[in-house]
């Protein structure tokens, strides 16, 4: 095969294989959906996993680094054959990947009672491989600008890894710094890869409306703004209470909300497609706020319900924004939000508010709690309804 549409057509097996973002995409909506609804009792004591995690750290986990690494899998396999100009993963190779993936959900869910190592590996295998994979083509393909691309990735599996021995260690692993080692590399990959895509399709709208205005180029703000969340990120991971950690933080989020206000985001609002993207990557300055904040002055509200901020806010709704417009794309749709995306989008927004205000008012936390899951559910749901069909079908011709 020569070209990625012959791998395709070569595929004679379900559609749902013929590209690494279609399993990925739709297994992290169904998972994020499925591990809510198995939260929200969790929470409420109703219910008990068979698992080696205490009910907190598994959330923390299945929500970072089982719905994360599906979505990465999915956009990096999509990504990596464009940036290399080699072949995609199709057919039984991926069916094996997404395997794997979900080896590692099953292992996590069941593990208690099995030998921590054991767990971490069947977990970890999933993303080391893919990692595997995108060392191959960046080094087959001479692609050497993505390789900080690879070491982010290595950063995330790092943190399952830490967090996998924090939690064997009967350390509290939802306050660890696997966590934020993994938190850290989520964001790394939005400020990074969403510094890309952000003002790109931003201005691919804005010249398809005929509207004069443009994101700015990167300039020293973008530098600036990426180094010193890096430096921000790396000190909050190490050391998460320290005053200076709280003033780097808020200082991150200075550059970074310049940063986002210099892509002109308002000018593209009549496209939920377009502006939900700037909405996401405005948790990722409001995060490092509202973190900076609870450092400095702790009374104010917790540095959890801050930290949903970066979790729900800017991981969940970049990850839906991310998906929802390349399945559009890919599967040959036009690139406008219906009614029921927006749905989706305004489900998830209000989950992360929810789930925020449930930290400043803990008088009334657990009907915040419930409104959050709720709406939470909902999107996922919504997103698993709407755009599953699409994921499931081939590509329309033409």
């Amino acid at each position: 095969m020569t070209t990625t549409a012959e791998q395709m057509r070569a595929w004679r097996g379900p559609a749902i294989l013929t590209y690494g973002f279609r399993p990925f995409f739709l297994g992290a909506a169904l998972w994020a959906f499925v591990a809510m609804v198995l939260w929200v009792p969790m929470l409420a004591g109703g219910l008990t996993l068979p698992t080696a995690f205490d009910p907190v750290s598994w959330h923390a986990h299945e929500f970072l680094f089982g719905y994360v690494s599906a979505v990465v899998g999915g956009f990096l396999l999509t990504a990596v054959p464009n940036w290399s100009g080699r072949l995609p993963v199709v057919g039984w190779p991926l069916a094996g990947l997404v395997g794997l993936w979900l080896m590692g959900r099953g292992a996590v869910m069941f593990s208690a009672g099995w030998p921590p190592m054991v767990i971490a590996i069947l977990d970890l295998a999933a993303m080391v491989t893919l990692w595997g994979y995108l060392a191959r083509e960046i080094i087959l393909g001479r692609n050497w600008k993505n390789l900080v691309v690879l070491a982010i990735l290595s950063v995330l599996i790092l943190g399952n890894a830490v967090f996998h021995w924090e939690a064997a260690q009967g350390i509290y692993a939802a306050s660890g710094a696997g966590l934020r080692i993994g938190l850290g590399a989520g964001l790394m990959l939005i400020v990074l890869i969403g510094g890309r895509i952000v003002p790109s399709f931003t201005r691919n709208w804005l010249v398809k409306a005929q509207l004069p205005a443009r994101p700015a180029p990167m300039g020293a703000v973008d530098k600036a703004a990426v180094l010193v969340t890096l430096v921000a990120i790396g000190l909050w991971v190490v050391a998460p209470a320290l005053p200076a950690t709280g003033l780097l933080l808020i200082l991150c989020a200075g550059l970074q909300a310049v940063r986002l206000w210099r892509w002109r985001g308002w000018h593209a609002r009549r496209e939920p497609l377009v502006w939900i993207l700037h909405l996401a990557y405005s948790f990722v300055p409001l995060g490092a706020l509202a973190i900076g904040v609870a450092i400095l002055w702790p009374d104010q509200f917790g540095t959890i319900a801050a930290q949903h901020l970066w979790m729900a806010g800017a991981i969940g709704t970049m990850t839906v924004a991310v998906m929802t417009r390349a399945t559009l794309g890919h599967t040959g749709q036009a690139l406008t939000a219906g009614k029921g995306t927006l749905l989706i989008y305004a489900a998830i927004l209000g989950s992360v508010v929810a789930r925020f205000l449930a930290g400043v008012f803990p008088a009334q936390a657990s009907g915040f709690y419930d409104l959050a899951g709720g709406l939470w559910c909902l999107g996922f749901l919504g997103l698993s309804v709407i755009y599953g069909p699409a994921l499931l079908r081939p590509r329309a011709k033409g």
